[in-house]
């Protein structure tokens, strides 16, 4: 045996070309079959929960905002939904990839001094016909979050997504819609939405330059933050399921006022933990608190 085969690359030259060219990926078959199955079993129950719901709710220590509007059901904290939303944490799928466009799998970037990453939100969406997400983000807004950025050699990151599709979706099922190289533009695309016009319901429909990204269940589309996307208006009867974890640097800070539960925290992996709440107990004088 030879001890000194080198381990695979987290991503291939032709992934780092795509992402770097595109600004997202297509992971084929990312989640078992039975991830998938136990994914739609926990959205069946919420779904049927959702019925007594109007507005913001709870199925346990997710957060169910039945919001009414295009989004659809609006689901939040689903890594405290059971073992296989657990799972998807630190799945190896997608975790090294998410690591190295982010850039901490380099051991002399600071970015990664309280650990390779930190999920700031983890969520999912049940949109039914006629749901739609407007389209938002792009190079041109310059966030430090969501930034893409590519320096000596190095990705660094400040927001790579991973949603995760449950069901197959393919034209007419309301897909996630992204302008490739949108995240390096330096100008603001003329169908951007004003900002005193984003509480209309507005879809990716007919924005030049937008595509749909279609997937089938088990799919992942990894994609940095940076980039202009959101939805295609669903036609279809029936309803499109998704879920999205946000890997970020491990600094960050939850970007909604949820936090992880006690119980979770105690059950995760060391890993898994240092994912959902990387920031350590701060050392305080003798009878401080706070």
């Amino acid at each position: 045996m030879n001890e000194h085969v080198m381990a695979a690359p987290a991503v291939t030259e032709m992934e780092a070309y795509l992402f770097d060219l595109n600004g997202y990926l297509i992971i084929k078959n990312a989640l078992t079959p039975q991830q998938v199955a136990a994914c739609n079993a926990t959205y069946d129950e919420i779904e049927e929960a959702a019925k007594s719901i109007t507005g913001r709710g709870w199925w346990g220590n997710v957060s169910v905002n039945n919001s009414g509007k295009q989004e659809g059901i609006i689901l939040q904290q689903l890594y405290e939904a059971g073992p296989v939303w657990e799972e998807l944490l630190d799945h190896p799928s997608w975790y090294d990839k998410a690591i190295h466009f982010i850039g901490t799998d380099d051991p002399e970037n600071f970015d990664g001094h309280h650990g390779p990453a930190f999920i700031d939100e983890c969520f999912g969406t049940i949109r039914s016909t006629g749901g739609a997400q407007r389209l938002h983000s792009g190079g041109h807004v310059g966030t430090i979050r969501t930034q893409f950025r590519y320096h000596a050699g190095k990705f660094h990151c400040g927001q790579v997504n991973i949603l995760m599709a449950f069901n197959d979706i393919g034209p007419g099922d309301g897909a996630t819609m992204v302008i490739p190289g949108s995240h390096k533009s330096n100008v603001r695309h003329p169908q951007t939405v004003a900002i005193e016009r984003r509480a209309e319901e507005s879809s990716v429909d007919g924005v030049v330059g937008a595509i749909e990204c279609h997937l089938e269940k088990g799919d992942a589309l990894l994609f940095v933050d940076a980039i202009a996307h959101g939805s295609a208006r669903r036609t279809n009867p029936g309803n499109r399921r998704i879920a999205v974890y946000r890997y970020g640097p491990s600094w960050g800070s939850f970007r909604l006022p949820y936090r992880p539960s006690p119980d979770l925290l105690a059950r995760l992996t060391p890993r898994r933990r240092g994912l959902v709440m990387p920031h350590t107990t701060p050392v305080l004088p003798p009878g401080r608190t706070a």
